[in-house]
């Protein structure tokens, strides 16, 4: 079984529950090494001080804040542990939220928590409570040597947690949101007419990592001494005419969406079926 990342208590109210923690969603990222060019063996990061001009042990290592250029105060790692708040490792659940109130800018890593044997019964009824009131449970947990708050929410009977950032931690950008160029009511009747033609409902399975597989058939074929064809770029060109731009994306999709119809038409039952 996999490893958990945080275990614990989950509280709200005199309800406590015994859970696990396990990674819900991780990157898969091709990662590449540092290689000494001439004899491509895998080069290191040494611990070296450029003042003493020599390597140093781990042991002589401290942590140091940067408090103006080249200045550091030294924090040691003992002064930081005793600024951890001790939660006895509980998830203390304060308020219950409308799941709409939280932002998804605010989201950051989401865990699947499952209940230790001794909590299924009161774990199944906070996730059929939470299913049937729409609420999402706000909680503080402390993990990896720091606090979190954390939203938990029923999500195919059960709970997944999402840590959450702190108002602090989201930047503001002065520009954002403030492009102030007027549109007229015709494009964004148009607008409306496209959204509406390319809406449908999310399916995750249908979105790939298309530069992972593009790697990947590079480094393969890389391995096999071959040369991979290079990509032509599509390039956009400026929309100079919004209303004649709306419309041409209009007749587009309406001209695909004939065709697909049209082809369906002529299929078998057994091919449309799979088609769907």
């Amino acid at each position: 079984m996999a490893s958990s990342t945080w275990k614990g208590h989950l509280s709200f109210g005199l309800v406590s529950i015994p859970i696990r923690l396990y990674p819900a969603a991780r990157s898969a990222r091709i990662e590449f090494h540092q290689l000494h060019r001439p004899c491509r063996t895998r080069l290191r990061r040494p611990l070296f001080c450029p003042t003493c001009n020599r390597l140093v042990e781990q042991s002589e290592v401290v942590k140091g804040y940067e408090y103006e250029k080249g200045q550091y105060l030294l924090v040691e790692e003992q002064e930081i542990r005793k600024l951890l708040p001790d939660r006895g490792g509980t998830m203390e659940i304060g308020e219950f939220v409308p799941l709409t109130d939280i932002d998804p800018l605010y989201y950051d890593a989401s865990y699947f928590a499952v209940p230790e044997k001794p909590g299924q019964k009161a774990y199944s009824l906070l996730v059929r409570t939470m299913e049937e009131t729409g609420k999402v449970a706000l909680a503080t947990v402390v993990m990896h040597q720091r606090e979190y708050v954390v939203a938990i929410r029923p999500h195919d009977h059960g709970l997944t947690l999402h840590t959450l950032y702190f108002a602090d931690e989201v930047r503001e950008i002065p520009e954002y949101g403030r492009a102030g160029v007027e549109v007229k009511p015709e494009e964004v009747k148009l607008a409306k007419e496209l959204v509406e033609n390319l809406s449908t409902h999310f399916k995750a399975e249908k979105y790939h990592d298309e530069y992972k597989a593009k790697l990947k058939q590079l480094l393969k074929a890389r391995a096999k001494g071959k040369k991979v064809p290079a990509v032509t770029e599509r390039k956009l060109a400026p929309v100079i005419d919004m209303m004649d731009a709306l419309k041409k994306s209009l007749s587009g999709r309406e001209a695909a969406r004939s065709q697909r119809s049209t082809r369906r038409i002529h299929q078998t039952p057994r091919a449309r079926r799979r088609a769907s």
